[in-house]
């Protein structure tokens, strides 16, 4: 009796202990964690994202939709954390709403590309958002921006972000070329996220493809048992 007395302490403070309660994973913040890409071809651009979302080490949405449209022909895909990126995505489609009402025509992919680096300069300190901004207007035709972190506006020919993006650097520089066809980008982009995948642990799930265009806007879905292998194991 004396000794199951003695134990009573212990076990009540381990009991009532947070940290024993309580997964780490809920004190985490809710990140994309993430592989995204965009390819321009001649007359639009394709994009593409893997669908995990992460807390810590817990998946918390295995089918999440990380690209967003802004306007019409103009989308983002996200990476980051989900609140951060979100809350910028739906500030940059109000401005740009207005914007285009003002100017009584489509906006360019320039402008909403520099709504974001204004955003995510702006609020540099608090904010952890890298976006890709990807569209066709008819000034320049298809488009693709990279806003990383700390609000940097860049154009480039294809992009790549996310923890998923260091894995196929080197495969994107052997396979990528100028002047792709659509179904050329198309298929890049589903191998490149294919691999990410399969290397980073952040990503995951099914792969989210979209092509804008003048026609319009293209979506599909690769689901996870139809990922193409290009790995030996």
């Amino acid at each position: 009796m004396a000794t199951a007395t003695s134990m009573m302490p212990f076990f009540g403070q381990q009991i009532s202990s947070k940290n024993n309660l309580i997964p780490d994973w809920t004190s985490q913040e809710v990140s994309t964690g993430t592989t995204i890409m965009a390819v321009e071809y001649d007359g639009g651009v394709v994009i593409g994202a893997d669908s995990r979302t992460t807390t810590g080490a817990y998946i918390a949405n295995r089918v999440t939709d990380k690209l967003t449209p802004i306007h019409d022909r103009i989308f983002c895909c996200r990476s980051g954390s989900a609140a951060d990126t979100q809350a910028i995505a739906d500030v940059v489609t109000y401005q740009l709403g207005f914007h285009s009402i003002e100017l009584d025509e489509p906006p360019l992919v320039e402008t909403a590309a520099n709504l974001f680096k204004a955003s995510c300069y702006r609020y540099r300190e608090e904010l952890t958002a890298g976006i890709l901004v990807a569209g066709w207007d008819r000034r320049k035709g298809g488009q693709v921006y990279s806003v990383p972190i700390g609000g940097m506006l860049v154009r480039q020919p294809v992009s790549v972000g996310g923890s998923g993006s260091t894995y196929i650097y080197g495969f994107m520089d052997a396979n990528y070329k100028p002047a792709m066809s659509k179904d050329q980008c198309l298929e890049l982009t589903a191998a490149a996220l294919s691999l990410a995948m399969e290397r980073d642990g952040s990503s995951g799930g099914v792969i989210r493809l979209a092509s804008i265009s003048e026609d319009g806007v293209e979506r599909r879905v690769i689901l996870g048992n139809q990922l193409p292998k290009l790995s030996t194991h």
